[in-house]
């Protein structure tokens, strides 16, 4: 990239951070005024006063907006404004959603509506897959499960950031990462496709600003609309940039195969794994073993960020490899956790 370009990037990355201060401020106030705040009045939750949710609007706003006032640099490659229209009607519906769901606390029944519907409004837009990588060499063609495939990632995506969010800043943070790590891809001279990068890098500074009042102690938290919202949008720039859904996977792999894990758990003792909450998820059991919270959100951030980039580096096989070597280190983590409890029990 020529310095002009950067510092362009650096410019507009400053402003959005701005932005999303500006609304978080705003949004914290009027989260407060109208008490739509968490209460810690469960054993799952560490904070110990009632904290302004809603953060995710700000996130939102910020984001659109600086995406608006540079869409001129939106429209240089493949996609149309319909696309970015879609992208936007789908954020707007897990906004309201999200903003119910703070308020009057929905039955997962109601939640799911919302995510259902900006996945429908991506589709319609025109976002759709037409091929994948194969590991092994070539492609393979897509056809009429486009739309089937993009519902089922944006699904996973969205309830992995939901029930990642259980500790100050974990969310926000690792969707920054992802966010990086696809703009450093797109800016690839390999992979060249500046607006993606734009709209990438767009959302990292989104999270960036609004992990100044995120990260432990948290000022605010993301609320429901938010921590959709993050994998909503990670899940599209993955889809948008040329279906590179494998970065997405390596850097959310962790909390990816915690939440496989968590459902399959719930499902083996006949729970509903939606609508039943424990202190089983992985960033739980790391602070069961004495790590404290910032430790444990670092950890996630360590493995995003280095899965991430040698995502950068390697080919479709290597990328396999690496997605192998996540799932055995979920697998080896599994293990240890389940002796450590057994261990608890006899002793």
């Amino acid at each position: 990239m020529s310095s002009f370009l950067i510092f362009n990037f650096f410019l507009i990355f400053i402003l959005t951070v701005l932005f999303v201060v500006v609304f978080t401020l705003l949004i914290k106030y009027i989260a407060v005024k109208f008490n739509i705040v968490d209460k810690p009045n469960q054993e799952r939750k560490f904070h110990k006063k009632n904290i302004p949710l809603l953060g995710g609007i700000a996130i939102f706003l910020a984001f659109f907006i600086a995406l608006y006032i540079f869409q001129d640099k939106l429209l240089i490659g493949d996609l149309t404004i319909k696309h970015w229209i879609g992208f936007f009607i789908g954020g707007v519906w897990l906004m309201i959603g999200g903003f119910l769901d703070d308020k009057y606390n929905l039955p997962p029944s109601y939640q799911i509506i919302f995510p259902l519907l900006a996945i429908i409004s991506v589709i319609s837009g025109g976002v759709g897959i037409e091929k994948i990588t194969n590991p092994f060499g070539g492609f393979i063609n897509i056809g009429f499960l486009s739309s089937i495939l993009i519902a089922f990632w944006l699904l996973g995506m969205m309830y992995t950031t939901k029930l990642l969010d259980g500790l100050d800043g974990l969310v926000s943070g690792t969707t920054a990462i992802g966010a990086l790590i696809i703009f450093l891809f797109t800016m690839t001279t390999k992979y060249y496709q500046p607006d993606i990068g734009l709209a990438s890098l767009i959302l990292c500074a989104s999270c960036v600003g609004f992990l100044f009042f995120n990260f432990c102690p948290a000022k605010i938290f993301l609320g429901e609309g938010g921590s959709l919202f993050l994998g909503y949008a990670l899940g599209v720039l993955a889809i948008i940039s040329g279906g590179k859904i494998a970065i997405a996977l390596l850097v959310m792999g962790i909390p990816i195969l915690d939440i496989v894990w968590t459902i399959i758990r719930r499902m083996i003792v006949g729970k509903n794994p939606f609508k039943f909450a424990d202190r089983k998820h992985l960033h739980f059991r790391l602070l069961d073993l004495g790590l404290s919270v910032r430790q444990t959100v670092l950890v996630y951030y360590f493995f995003a960020t280095i899965f991430g980039l040698s995502a950068i580096f390697l080919q479709s096989k290597g990328k396999l490899y690496a997605l192998i070597i996540l799932l055995a280190i979920m697998f080896l983590t599994i293990i240890s956790l389940t002796f450590l409890d057994r261990k608890k029990k006899i002793t």
